[in-house]
């Protein structure tokens, strides 16, 4: 799940909540959304004033609208797509070179600008560019990137 908005307050007197995000359009279109655990349907959704208003099934008085505010908006995360991945999927898998050299385990992701870096951390930490010149396989599965870089770099 993904945290994507936070209840801040009621609207209206039959249960309405005003949710503060960032991504209006996104939040609105998911069929159910989980607050604390619990997941709601989603009845209507409408932007008003750069906010959005929201109608959850079992919300039908402003007591419960107002009982629910602070409460975060979390949604299914939303699957990355083929050759993308999640910087946080990728922070533990190991790192493994063509001549099977574990070159160490990818600490944290980043960005300088041009392209995304591993930072891997085995016998020494590495800086490693996340571009398909150098990374011939992610394997979620099986917690392991290969790659296409010498041990001695």
């Amino acid at each position: 799940m993904i945290e994507y908005g936070r209840v801040a307050g009621s609207y209206g007197v039959r249960g309405w909540l005003r949710v503060v995000v960032d991504e209006p359009e996104l939040l609105a279109g998911q069929r159910t959304w989980w607050l604390a655990g619990t997941a709601y349907p989603v009845r209507e959704t409408k932007i008003h004033s750069g906010t959005l208003l929201a109608k959850l099934e079992g919300i039908d008085n402003p007591e419960l609208a107002k009982a629910l505010k602070g409460r975060a908006v979390s949604i299914p995360r939303p699957q990355a797509g083929e050759g993308r991945y999640y910087w946080s999927d990728l922070v533990g898998l190991e790192v493994v070179n063509e001549q099977g050299v574990v070159l160490g385990v990818v600490k944290q992701m980043s960005s300088n600008g041009a392209h995304d870096v591993m930072e891997v951390a085995g016998e020494r930490t590495r800086l490693l560019p996340f571009v398909p010149a150098y990374i011939k396989q992610v394997d979620l599965q099986k917690r392991r990137i290969e790659v296409e870089w010498q041990a001695d770099w």
